[in-house]
């Protein structure tokens, strides 16, 4: 898999960046025969259009289209467009971009060389690229690996990804790191103390687990914690088969944090984490929790369970009431939790939600910085009594279908507690439609921005 730049000195051929507007200065620095050839191609530079220019001993060069000024705003990583449409050959940037205009579109670069091969044969490009100078090349190639293994894990069909693979995926990220991992299993997740975990995975024949990983010696501290729910058939409140056909990525904020995970290891960010994933199917049998059963939770609170397909909420209760009893720095927690917030923003723009305002602030600025789009949702105060039922300290499911992403994010809440800091993701983790660097699939959402903030987060 090409998620790597070419060697620096390696011979290669240049690849001109240009947009619409700068497009005739551009062509003024070529060979008058190259001009000739790309204006009787009609190159305009739209996004992702590639003219290949002629030289006296066959292909002399590249022009690769970064769009118009609506086109960039619209469109990211147009540079991921281009490398497929390049023959084999290594190739160096004539650009006059830099920082993190110049970082997003060489992500661009790295995440089209992404292909899922596992169960069919698939050609990935094959041309290669060398890192302009001055760019923090490892740093890029680390964030392009996290991305990738989050993408598998979500792309993964069920069958061959419920909770033990990917326990098994985080023992071999821990093993590479050097991190340690600690895995609760089955009944013991009742005698350590985890119900609700339990509760939600007890119907499968595949053993719900607590995954609990730490890495890191000094320094701030930070716990992410991931929604690990393998496949979800909704439960008794089963899912049409129509909602229940994507539910293989229903894993993707424990993917996520995986793949963060591996950039901060991979970096070696001056830090200790902690990652926290409950590991669960939601399924069917004779022992699955019902509608109106009232669940005790790690923290003491008692739940009311109103709809069994809200259960992502349930097992990260009990992760974060764990990660709250030694509080760290930061809590982040990253869920594909509600429906609403995909009604609310769509596919592309993750809701966040912050205890404090200056995080908030940082991870806004931090998420416009490397083009990874999230948007700040409210912990909206007055919708506190949605999810307190009276029979029971919580509601999992308040009825009216209003603020259901606030509702699940102010239920969250409820279980960290010691914790000051506190952010939560409520995540997509699909791309629905092929887009420039990211095919239609699997999907990394926050991760970038996360890593972005985290020197700001945490005063590194």
């Amino acid at each position: 898999m090409p998620l790597s730049f070419a060697k620096p000195g390696a011979s290669s051929l240049p690849l001109y960046l240009t947009t619409p507007e700068d497009l005739e200065a551009r062509l003024a620095s070529l060979e008058p025969a190259q001009v000739v050839w790309a204006r009787a191609q009609g190159f305009s530079a739209s996004a992702g259009a590639v003219c290949l220019l002629p030289g006296a001993d066959g292909i002399a060069g590249a022009l690769a289209g970064l769009g118009s000024a609506k086109e960039r705003a619209r469109q990211r990583f147009s540079l991921g467009a281009v490398r497929p449409k390049l023959p084999k050959g290594t190739y160096r940037l004539e650009t006059e971009l830099t920082g993190d205009t110049l970082d997003e579109q060489l992500l661009g670069w790295l995440f089209s060389g992404y292909v899922f091969d596992v169960y069919a044969q698939k050609n990935a490009p094959e041309a290669d690229l060398i890192a302009p100078e001055g760019v923090d090349a490892a740093r890029l190639e680390a964030i392009a690996l996290g991305e990738a293994l989050t993408r598998d894990l979500i792309n993964t069909p069920a069958n061959d990804m419920g909770p033990a693979e990917l326990e098994f995926a985080a023992r071999a990220l821990a093993e590479e790191h050097g991190a340690e991992i600690a895995v609760t299993t089955g009944t013991a997740l009742l005698d350590d103390n985890l119900p609700m975990i339990h509760a939600v995975g007890r119907a499968s024949p595949r053993e719900p687990r607590l995954i609990d990983m730490r890495w890191g010696q000094s320094g701030p501290t930070l716990t992410l914690v991931g929604k690990g729910v393998c496949f979800d058939t909704g439960g008794l409140n089963l899912k049409p088969g129509s909602s229940m056909g994507l539910m293989k990525k229903d894993m993707g904020g424990a993917a996520t944090v995986l793949g963060l995970a591996k950039m901060i290891m991979a970096l070696d960010l001056p830090l200790q984490l902690r990652v926290l994933i409950p590991a669960v199917e939601n399924a069917v049998d004779g022992s699955a929790f019902r509608p109106q059963d009232i669940l005790t939770s790690r923290k003491g609170l008692t739940v009311e369970i109103n709809n069994t397909d809200a259960e992502g909420r349930l097992v990260l209760a009990d992760a974060l009431a764990l990660a709250d009893e030694t509080p760290p720095d930061l809590v982040i927690s990253m869920a594909t939790l509600t429906g609403a917030a995909r009604v609310a923003l769509g596919p592309d723009v993750p809701p966040f939600f912050a205890t404090d305002t200056r995080d908030a602030a940082i991870l806004s600025r931090a998420s416009a910085k490397v083009a990874d789009p999230v948007w700040q949702l409210p912990y909206w105060e007055p919708y506190e009594t949605m999810i307190e039922p009276g029979i029971a300290d919580l509601d999992n499911a308040p009825s009216g279908g209003m603020a259901g992403a606030i509702t699940a994010a102010l239920f969250l809440r409820r279980f960290v507690t010691e914790t000051p800091r506190y952010m939560h993701f409520d995540i997509y983790g699909w791309c629905p439609s092929p887009l420039p660097a990211r095919p239609k699939g699997g999907v990394g959402q926050g991760a970038r921005a996360i890593l972005a903030a985290l020197p700001e987060l945490l005063d590194l």
